[in-house]
């Protein structure tokens, strides 16, 4: 049963300039060791962010919540599978929320997916209720 959908757009321009002024600071707070060793092997990197970052506000937005102080940006970690498929792994407040949503008799799992065009990233999140 679907729960929520969010979908979200970033330019890899936007995001090189955030890099540029904060750094690693800026990559700490929004992406996790995983998330950013990902982006490392990428032929891309600034084009990779933001198409996580773009899956990350997705997934927030399917939460109903969008990023905020209970949803942080490391609550929702877009890892890749070996096909190169992206997931959504949830946790701290952001697990909590889709927890919360589905209910007890069910299982939170958000599906996501990241396309490029140019500079622009877009990213669709559907959270789902599967019956445990």
């Amino acid at each position: 049963m679907i729960v929520g959908i969010g979908t979200d757009i970033c330019g890899s321009a936007r995001v090189a300039e955030a890099i540029e002024r904060r750094g690693q600071a800026f990559l700490n707070r929004l992406f996790s060791a995983a998330e950013q060793a990902l982006a490392a092997r990428h032929r891309s990197p600034n084009q990779f962010y933001a198409g996580r970052f773009a899956a990350k506000e997705a997934c927030a937005k399917s939460l109903g919540t969008g990023i905020t102080d209970r949803v942080r940006w490391t609550d929702v970690e877009i890892l890749a599978r070996r096909s190169g498929q992206p997931y959504c792994e949830l946790s701290g407040g952001a697990a909590r929320r889709a927890k919360r949503l589905v209910g007890r008799d069910f299982i939170p799992e958000i599906h996501v997916s990241i396309a490029h065009d140019g500079e622009f990233a877009q990213a669709l999140a559907i959270l789902e209720a599967r019956p445990k």
